[in-house]
């Protein structure tokens, strides 16, 4: 019964201790009260309680922040680094072309403030500030869910007329072109809005504002391009799509076997121009194309 007792004692105190995520500090102390009452109470052979005894000095060993450093973190450290996949080329190109702003002084542990400080804090526009009380919060109201997920399996008819007319799909795009022209910190509003409410209409908004084409053909397209496709884009009369999650690439792009033919084809009893494609894919895939 003794036995028992101390057992779900011991049990019972670790599992909250866990739940409460304790500092090992406190975890020390309470065990090693435990224990001491144990040792005194308890008819247990010397051995015993010696074994446990040698478990908690290496309990409180832990506590030295070199030995748990050096001794403990760095070889578990070490381990854990070489089973993590290896980064492609590609994605470190993707890091190298950013910079760390603010962040990297937040993961140097002691961050100058000062740098926060001296950046202007942004604001939403009049136009943003309206978009997001109109236009933004009818499309919430029009959506849910839990209908799209698990019953349709796909977003109303009349979402996808009302994100093409109000140009949620144009957030980036010049007003020359059509678009919205958000600052960066609307789009982050308006997205993290959309996304509050449907996270299967958030991806699909999502992807035009930053991984589709517009932000391409604005850096690097011709003037023919831009003034040809980008209005498109704008309106929703092209949409675009990005399929990434191949089997051995997961969202490395140029990791893709996939491949692309472009021919001609009938489609709604035109003939026109396409690609016809060969891919796989880990997930699920969404296919788009031209209204």
């Amino acid at each position: 019964m003794t036995f028992i007792f101390w057992l779900l004692t011991i049990s019972g105190t670790l599992l909250v201790l866990a739940y409460k995520s304790a500092e090992l500090k406190t975890v020390t102390i309470i065990l090693g009260s435990i224990l001491v009452a144990y040792s005194i109470s308890s008819d247990a052979i010397i051995i015993y309680k010696s074994i446990l005894w040698l478990l908690f000095l290496g309990l409180v060993s832990l506590n030295i922040p070199e030995i748990r450093r050096n001794y403990i973190s760095s070889r578990i450290l070490k381990i854990y680094k070489s089973i993590l996949p290896k980064i492609s080329a590609t994605e470190k190109e993707a890091i190298d072309a950013g910079n760390v702003w603010w962040d990297g002084e937040l993961f140097t542990g002691e961050p100058n403030w000062d740098v926060l400080r001296k950046n202007p804090r942004p604001n939403l526009s009049a136009e943003e500030k309206a978009f997001l009380e109109g236009p933004c919060n009818d499309l919430c109201e029009m959506i849910d869910e839990w209908t799209v997920a698990h019953k349709d399996y796909d977003l109303p008819a009349e979402v996808y007329d009302f994100v093409k007319q109000k140009g949620f799909f144009s957030m980036i795009i010049p007003k020359e072109y059509g678009g919205l022209d958000f600052s960066p910190l609307g789009v982050a509003t308006v997205m993290s809005k959309i996304g509050s409410r449907s996270p299967t209409l958030s991806a699909m908004v999502g992807v035009p504002n930053s991984l589709g084409p517009a932000e391409l053909l604005m850096h690097y397209g011709t003037d023919q391009q831009k003034e040809t496709l980008l209005p498109k884009l704008a309106t929703g009369e092209l949409v675009p799509c990005f399929a990434l999650t191949g089997p051995y690439a997961g969202s490395d792009a140029t990791s893709i076997p996939d491949t692309g033919i472009i021919c001609k084809g009938e489609f709604e009893g035109k003939e026109i121009i396409g690609i016809k494609l060969n891919f796989n894919k880990r997930y699920r895939v969404s296919f788009c194309h031209t209204s």
